[in-house]
């Protein structure tokens, strides 16, 4: 168990956690309709009469969306049933004006997955999946303060979702973590959802409940609902954990009810009394055909899978000689994942990874823009690392055009040619300007011979000032160890 996790105050204890995540799937169009698959900041302008629960409509089904949910079973190692079915579970909310959500019940797409995750003591675990199904999303409600009014967006309802759902599998926070960020690596490399938390693109609710460690029967659970990172979801599981602890040991009985996080305050509040299956009143949907898929149509799919995260982060270690750490951050920034892949096609530079990592990076964050937004380009890149390699110049001078060509778009070489910043390697060029040095500080010599080996640093900086930085850094040790010595 981890240092931080809240458990080891409790070690009588133990915890159950399963999670359902809502995926939102980037097809063009919605689940059952043509309107267009998109964020509107404009209420109620991408909706018609299916999506807006008109009486009469008959909803489509989207053959793209079945494609990404049997990619998601595939990937997470699911059975993919070839015969599922859609039904009909009732809410009442203003946001879903049909008075039910199209989704799957009993038969879903896929059953009995599992996705591996990393545990805190550095040893691997599967989480297994119980299920993923196919349904619609529904509309939004906006609460005014001011004027006390509530509206309406049905601009979502209709956007086609999977629901993942954990066994409860899951012992910690760390461990929720794990899963999740695993889970959003796999259908961002799929390409089937953007993962962007904020918008709700990859949202999901955290099912917990505590036992003691000799009981076999699961505690009453409480569903998180709405938290939209990583960070918030793991610090609503540790007090959570033990929320649900004292109040047991204070003999409290445990509700089973949904709760939000407070980021704020640091604790949860509830929402409201957690409903059971049956108060949804789920019905076979008769608009909905059963939907049957062939293993052809199967295979089909398992033919155009691309690379998942896994196999793409042993790609980046074996291929490019990338540390576990490096492959890391590129699977979590596959923008710059591929940036770094072309560049290194052009000009396999050993020294690519560690540019792109701390300066490449740190200037979108600080511009806060996008890669796609800058005027960086991998040839512009792999020209600069092209400078590097062959020792047109040093590290010094590299950081002065790097920063300029990343804002200006300019070609590297071209910055080196026109500032005059090409390196000086000429030994006979760089021995005259250290003898003459050397000549002109008798004082500093005389100490570093009798013991002050510091002032080297002293003679690297004057021959460094007299060459404007320009000076090869290898060529100019080689030549003071000589003439000092």
């Amino acid at each position: 168990m981890s240092s931080n996790s809240i458990l080891e105050k409790y070690p009588n204890y133990k915890t159950d956690i399963g999670i359902e995540i809502h995926v939102q799937l980037t097809t063009k169009s919605k689940i059952f309709c043509s309107c267009p698959n998109t964020i509107n900041p404009q209420p109620n302008s991408t909706i018609c009469q299916v999506c807006a629960g008109y009486p009469g409509v008959l909803p489509v089904l989207n053959k793209e969306v079945v494609n990404m949910a049997i990619m998601a079973g595939l990937a997470t190692n699911c059975t993919i049933n070839k015969i599922s079915e859609f039904d009909r579970k009732h809410y009442f909310y203003p946001d879903l004006p049909k008075g039910y959500q199209i989704t799957q019940g009993k038969k879903p797409i896929c059953n009995n997955g599992y996705i591996e995750i990393t545990k805190e003591d550095g040893t691997t675990k599967k989480v297994r999946i119980n299920r993923i199904h196919i349904e619609e999303d529904a509309g939004k409600n906006t609460h005014s303060d001011a004027s006390l009014e509530s509206f309406v967006d049905l601009n979502r309802a209709g956007t086609p979702l999977l629901e993942i759902v954990t066994e409860p599998d899951i012992e910690s926070a760390h461990e929720a973590r794990e899963y999740l960020k695993n889970l959003r690596l796999i259908v961002q490399h799929l390409g089937i959802c953007t993962g962007n938390m904020e918008e709700g693109a990859f949202r999901g609710d955290t099912n917990i409940s505590v036992r003691k460690k000799d009981s076999l029967k699961l505690g009453t659970k409480c569903e998180l609902k709405n938290i939209n990172s990583f960070k918030f979801i793991s610090d609503a599981i540790e007090y959570e954990i033990e929320r649900q602890i004292i109040a047991i040991e204070s003999g409290e009985k445990i509700l089973q009810e949904t709760r939000l996080w407070d980021s704020k305050e640091k604790k949860t509040f509830v929402m409201r009394v957690k409903g059971e299956a049956a108060d949804y009143r789920y019905l076979n949907d008769p608009d909905m055909p059963i939907l049957e898929i062939q293993e052809t149509w199967i295979k089909e799919i398992q033919k155009s899978m691309p690379e998942l995260p896994q196999e793409k982060k042993e790609k980046l270690k074996k291929d490019f000689g990338l540390s576990d750490y490096e492959a890391n951050i590129l699977l979590n920034e596959r923008e710059i994942s591929t940036f770094f892949e072309t560049c290194f096609k052009i000009n396999p530079s050993k020294q690519l990874i560690n540019w792109i990592l701390r300066d490449l990076i740190g200037f979108l964050k600080e511009e806060k823009i996008l890669l796609a937004e800058s005027k960086i380009t991998p040839e512009l890149m792999a020209n600069f690392t092209k400078l590097l390699d062959d020792g047109k110049i040093n590290s010094r001078v590299a950081k002065e055009v790097f920063d300029e060509f990343i804002k200006t778009g300019e070609v590297p070489s071209d910055i080196v040619k026109n500032k005059g910043l090409e390196s000086i390697t000429s030994v006979n060029e760089i021995e005259k300007i250290i003898k003459q040095i050397i000549a002109s500080n008798p004082k500093q010599l005389e100490e570093y011979k009798s013991g002050k080996t510091k002032l080297f640093g002293f003679f690297v900086g004057k021959t460094m000032e007299a060459t404007a930085g320009k000076c090869d850094p290898k060529i100019l040790q080689e030549l003071l160890h000589k003439y000092l010595n």
